[in-house]
């Protein structure tokens, strides 16, 4: 067609190239002379496929009637103790990491992810959720897992070979074919930015450590529980004999040090047992609670809301010392609210108010202030307050001005800014917290 094979168009860009002698500029200006002369015939290749239209679709139905053909056979076999043809497994490992890199672009890292609060709440869930698949320090995998095609890799050296944004992308979607599920609640991405966080520290723990952050309290002994819920710690649904119920909250219901888990302390057993209840459902999202909760039969849910609710609350942990106009503005928040925003005032539901509060809704006065400053993005992001949560659910997205159907599509949108979400979470969490008020009707 008149134009220069790819030799030609390579001699043509560097006449006066040398020898290669295998040094990287070299080799890289053979390639770009190699690229030059593919893009210089590409034009005659389409030309090529344009007249011969006929020959390229026979042979493409030709490949395509002999893979049925082959399929059809039975020649090739399911059997997960077969594996895969090495060029085919080759190519499976090559388009999962090149997928992975391409969905993760864009995604933004949060600069927070040593934060302690948010790598413990990672581990709890590492624990019963995917330890049995991919081990622990000290902990061996589940042999079931182990004959899984592909197996389930030990995680800790692993970590390495991914970048934030993908081991984000991959505990949030799964992947196909693997075992690996997706997050139970996608949209609960700071759930999975806990995770992302634990793995980070995964490679450098020791068993000690690890323990402590995937077990709390429940790392030791369980002879301070009392028999009905000893039978369900030592029983319990998930991890290692031990609920993870306790391994998150404590036995008493504190929460820990770290601020990672909601305080339990102090709420009524009404409301602990509607949010399990929603949790087994589905319809309150949590990927972290869901698994959990669904485990639970009623008399368990009944049994931990009752012995949660007669806790009495802990010593507050020293917190550093707030910002008094900051304290002012969530004290304003809470008890008067905004009305040209249409929040309403906190303190209607979740006291402090006089004559106790509605035993459906939950005390917010000494809880954990990471927690409250989480739970309210929730609902400004329009994650919580759904049309198959509670009506108190629903009722609570009015309050805070969001309507779930129609969320805010960006953050400066939000009826209550960041920091005024932080100012209210801040006030309430130097509340003291007390045992729950009993219930309305009684307290009449």
């Amino acid at each position: 067609m008149g134009r220069s094979r790819p030799e030609e168009a390579a001699t043509a860009a560097t006449p006066d190239a040398p020898r290669p002698t295998g040094r990287p500029e070299q080799k890289r200006g053979r390639l770009h002379a190699l690229i030059a002369g593919l893009h210089a015939n590409a034009a005659d290749l389409v030309e090529h496929v344009l007249q011969h239209w006929r020959l390229v679709l026979g042979l493409l139905a030709t490949a395509c009637a002999g893979a049925l053909l082959f399929a059809w056979s039975g020649l090739y076999s399911v059997a997960a103790t077969a594996g895969h043809y090495p060029a085919f497994r080759y190519l499976l490992a090559f388009g999962l990491q090149q997928s992975v890199r391409t969905h993760t672009m864009g995604i933004e890292v949060p600069d927070n992810l040593d934060d302690p609060a948010l790598i413990r709440r990672g581990a709890g869930h590492y624990q019963g959720g995917c330890a049995p698949c991919h081990g622990a320090p000290g902990q061996a995998r589940n042999p079931i897992t182990r004959r899984m095609l592909p197996e389930p890799p030990y995680l800790a050296p692993r970590i390495a070979d991914w970048r934030p944004a993908e081991l984000f992308w991959i505990v949030q979607h799964g992947i196909k074919y693997t075992g690996m599920p997706a997050w139970v609640a996608p949209d609960r991405e700071d759930e999975v930015w806990a995770m992302v966080a634990f793995l980070l520290r995964l490679p450098g723990l020791e068993l000690a450590e690890y323990q402590r952050l995937a077990y709390g309290e429940a790392a030791g002994s369980t002879t301070a529980a009392a028999e009905g819920l000893e039978l369900l710690l030592r029983n319990g649904p998930v991890g290692g004999g031990i609920a993870a119920c306790r391994r998150c909250h404590g036995t008493s219901g504190g929460g820990g040090p770290e601020g990672a888990f909601p305080r339990l302390q102090g709420q009524t057993e009404t409301y602990l047992y509607e949010a399990l209840k929603a949790y087994a459902l589905g319809t309150r999202p949590s990927g972290i609670m869901q698994p959990v909760a669904a485990e639970l039969d009623e008399a368990e849910m009944r049994l931990l809301a009752r012995h949660y609710a007669a806790q009495p609350p802990d010593p507050a942990p020293p917190a550093p010392p707030a910002d008094p106009a900051m304290l002012a503005l969530g004290r304003r928040i809470a008890l008067e609210g905004l009305p040209e925003r249409r929040v309403a005032a906190c303190a209607g539901c979740h006291g402090p108010a006089p004559g106790g509060v509605n035993p459906g809704f939950p005390r917010l006065a000494g809880q954990q202030p990471g927690y409250l400053v989480d739970q309210l993005a929730l609902w400004m992001r329009g994650i919580r307050g759904g049309e198959y949560e509670a009506p108190s659910a629903r009722l609570m997205a009015l309050a805070v001005g969001v309507d779930p159907r129609r969320p805010p599509a960006r953050e400066a949108l939000w009826p209550l800014s960041p920091a005024e979400i932080r100012a209210v979470a801040a006030w309430y969490a130097a509340q003291p917290a007390t045992l729950a008020d009993p219930p309305l009707a009684a307290s009449r």
